[in-house]
């Protein structure tokens, strides 16, 4: 692990984006320091007692203020995660914040949903073995929609080449809406995804019905 390590020595730390301008308890602090990157949204306080806790975040008193450690993992974080990724962050009591060490491994490139979509089946009957030349056949041009946990639409792809589509999303919960596509009977139904902070894209397989029987 420990792919890199940053030191940073600071004479004097900026004020916290959007900060209110204090720091008066070790919650306000880490606000603070989740707000320093768009990654951080979401990220919870740390769980001894929960299995798999790929992200979180520590507080503890440092001088005239807080010291934040926020940490994300990935790979396997069931069993401990093979990877993970920190950062330390100095906040004042006066709103003042800044990065001190980060560490670990490089992080993933991309956070959000990629996938396929498909359509079948494509012969009239189901064949045992199964016959290659029967195979679910790619979906070009169909639209999936984003809403966000509220309802409101945040993005839409359109499936390439291949029936492939990727997006990048920050982290949060999701629902992934097919549109129905001309010439093909079923419409798959909408998909829960969450996207967990620091984590590889989701993969999805999404299937539409041709109607063939």
């Amino acid at each position: 692990m420990a792919a890199f390590v940053v030191g940073l020595v600071l004479s004097g730390c900026a004020l916290a984006p959007g900060s209110s301008g204090t720091a008066t308890s070790a919650g306000q602090a880490a606000a603070i320091a989740l707000a320093q990157q768009p990654r951080f949204r979401g990220i919870g306080p740390f769980d001894a007692n929960l299995i798999g806790q790929a992200a979180w975040y520590k507080v503890a008193g440092s001088g005239d203020g807080w010291e934040v450690v926020i940490r994300i993992g990935w790979g396997d974080c069931q069993a401990g995660c093979i990877s993970e990724h920190r950062w330390t962050y100095l906040v004042r009591r006066d709103g003042r914040v800044g990065l001190t060490h980060e560490e670990g491994d490089a992080l993933p490139t991309a956070s959000g949903v990629r996938g396929t979509v498909r359509a079948g089946p494509t012969c009239p009957v189901e064949r045992i073995p199964p016959d290659p030349a029967c195979a679910e056949r790619p979906v070009v041009g169909a639209v999936l929609v984003v809403n966000d946990a509220a309802g409101r639409e945040v993005a839409r792809v359109t499936t390439s080449a291949g029936g492939v589509f990727a997006l990048d999303l920050a982290p949060g919960s999701y629902h992934l809406t097919p549109e129905p596509v001309a010439g093909l009977m079923g419409t798959p139904g909408p998909i829960d995804v969450t996207v967990e902070a620091g984590q590889p894209p989701s993969v999805l397989q999404i299937s539409y019905d041709t109607g063939i029987r």
